[in-house]
């Protein structure tokens, strides 16, 4: 099975976006930007929960619109509502069975999006494999944290490290 990599950008404080999804304090550009759009073309899958996939929305996504085109996309959401041409699936309630059999199916390494509260489900449930984080030189004072409220005590092994002269720090671990 292709691994499962949370890849995400994350305060100092653990926040992956301020209150209200406020994601300014996050370079836009750059080569900590760069990087990621480059690892972006190695996956091939992109699960994410449905607060994730509707902030696409502030940015001009339409509903059913695939964020990623060049993989397919999944978001788990109990809620969610999108039009019959939608590009992207929805799975309500795949339990961590449901959600280990798509994640079988993809073709190569599979994007953790995101949001916190899903990748803090994901993770109790032990189908995340690794995680990317972009360190950003702020602290966000409060809004999402990076596993959500309820994270589950879990050891890693940080695999590399990488600084960029932004003051980011790309940090890489392998979950045990």
């Amino acid at each position: 099975m292709h691994p499962v990599i949370y890849d995400v950008a994350v305060s100092l404080d653990g926040f992956i976006s301020g209150p209200a999804g406020d994601i300014s304090k996050f370079a836009h550009e750059g080569p900590v930007v760069e990087d990621y759009y480059n690892r972006l073309g190695g996956y091939k899958l992109a699960l994410m929960g449905r607060k994730t996939y509707e902030f696409g929305y502030e940015f001009g996504m339409e509903p059913g619109q695939n964020p990623y085109p060049h993989m397919r996309s999944i978001v788990v959401s109990d809620s969610l509502q999108l039009p019959e041409t939608s590009e992207v699936t929805v799975l309500k309630r795949p339990g961590a069975e449901g959600l280990r059999a798509e994640i079988a199916r993809a073709e190569g390494p599979v994007y953790l999006c995101g949001g916190g509260a899903f990748a803090g489900w994901m993770l109790k449930h032990q189908l995340i494999d690794r995680l990317i984080l972009k360190r950003a030189p702020c602290v966000l004072g409060q809004g999402v944290p990076l596993f959500g409220a309820d994270a589950p005590a879990v050891t890693m092994e940080r695999t590399a490290t990488t600084p960029y002269q932004n003051g980011y720090l790309l940090e890489r671990f392998l979950l045990r």
